[in-house]
């Protein structure tokens, strides 16, 4: 998620609070080789109209799509609902009266949170099968993984190569004077990324010791970092790397970025003009997961749309509309991803029982530590 100077609206994969904008760029349907859907569930009794709620960021090729309607004689309604906890919000909120019949796009940020409020049917989907293990954190498969990706820190080649500096080669050099003034990351409280980024080092720095996560932010403070609200501030308005008008040579985004780059430059470009810093403790993998919603008229239909969502044709769709990588690993990667989407080595190790026992203390304390 990361994109250029050409459109990258989006707002990963992963999974914020209350961010106003999702947290991955949004781009527009791109014709997929057809797709050939066989529902594994029961089927719904003839035709209907399935509601599925989203983040904004989510999308799927028309092609594909139809492809599900082709098969079950269903249309689909997406209903975009914010970011990944707006979208969570909602569906808690409006559990009696369901606004969907699935939701997808809770992530492991999340994931405690969703499982807590008690909101989804549980459902083994067969194309499970094909799934790794470490993306399934759910034992009860009321949340079942779709997608999943890499926040990481993005760098302007040329910028660096201006003044003649290589990227910084750990988190904690980032918070040397050397580098003061040239990092722009998103508020964890409402965005995405932003909150990747803070788990991020979190997981790395801890909460004890001699050197904590605090110190590192209260260093990363006094070295003038930028704080936007959102993803699509801090990349296309703040980062030199896409618009080339930003004063940030640095910016949190994603490990697909690059790739982005290239894709939406329509040929104008062969190599990325960002690059990920992969250093230690400087990732997060977010994971999204889709589940059924409780109160559904729709079960069956809805447990037809799961299976849809896990099977390779959808999956494949997946990293040219989401630029994220597919569950499946069945599903083909484009070359754009085997070029330029790095995969970091270590991302963070942090539970989602963690993140939901932490989360909102921890948001509490960066805002202290960095915004009063």
């Amino acid at each position: 998620m990361r994109r250029s100077a050409l459109l990258f609206a989006l707002a990963l994969l992963m999974v914020a609070c209350g961010q106003p904008a999702a947290s991955r760029p949004t781009p527009p349907p791109v014709v997929s080789p057809a797709a050939s859907i066989v529902p594994a569930a029961t089927p719904a009794d003839g035709p209907g109209r399935l509601v599925v709620m989203s983040h904004d960021s989510f999308n799927v090729s028309a092609e594909v799509l139809a492809a599900f309607t082709a098969a079950t004689g269903a249309e689909v309604e997406f209903l975009k609902a914010g970011d990944t906890g707006s979208a969570l919000n909602q569906a808690i909120l409006s559990a009696s009266a369901p606004l969907a019949d699935v939701l997808y796009g809770v992530d492991n940020t999340f994931l405690s949170r969703a499982l807590a409020a008690d909101i989804f049917v549980p459902y083994a989907s067969p194309y499970l099968a094909a799934i790794p293990a470490e993306l399934q954190l759910d034992p009860s498969n009321r949340l079942l993984p779709v997608d999943y990706g890499y926040v990481v820190i993005n760098y302007d080649r040329e910028a660096l190569a201006a003044d003649g500096r290589t990227p910084p080669a750990s988190l904690e050099e980032l918070a040397g004077p050397e580098w003061r003034g040239q990092l722009v990351v998103q508020n964890p409280a409402t965005s995405s990324p932003g909150l990747a980024f803070l788990l991020a080092t979190i997981a790395h720095f801890g909460e004890d010791g001699d050197y904590s996560w605090q110190d590192y932010w209260r260093d990363l403070r006094t070295n003038e970092v930028y704080v936007s609200q959102d993803w699509s501030d801090a990349y296309y308005t703040q980062f030199s790397g896409s618009s080339g008008e930003g004063p940030y040579p640095l910016v949190v985004s994603y490990a697909t970025s690059p790739a982005a780059e290239v894709y939406f430059s329509e040929g104008r470009l062969s190599e990325p003009p960002t690059g990920n810093l992969l250093v230690p403790g400087g990732s997060f993998k977010q994971i999204e997961f889709v589940g059924i919603l409780k109160g559904t008229q729709n079960e069956a239909l809805a447990r037809q749309f799961v299976d849809f969502m896990l099977q390779p044709e959808f999956q494949a769709d997946i990293p040219l509309q989401m630029f994220v990588y597919p569950a499946n690993p069945e599903a083909p990667l484009p070359d754009l991803f085997t070029q330029f989407a790095e995969v970091p080595a270590e991302p963070a190790a942090i539970t989602p029982e963690q993140i939901e026992q932490g989360r909102e203390a921890w948001i509490e304390e960066w805002t202290e530590i960095v915004l009063r």
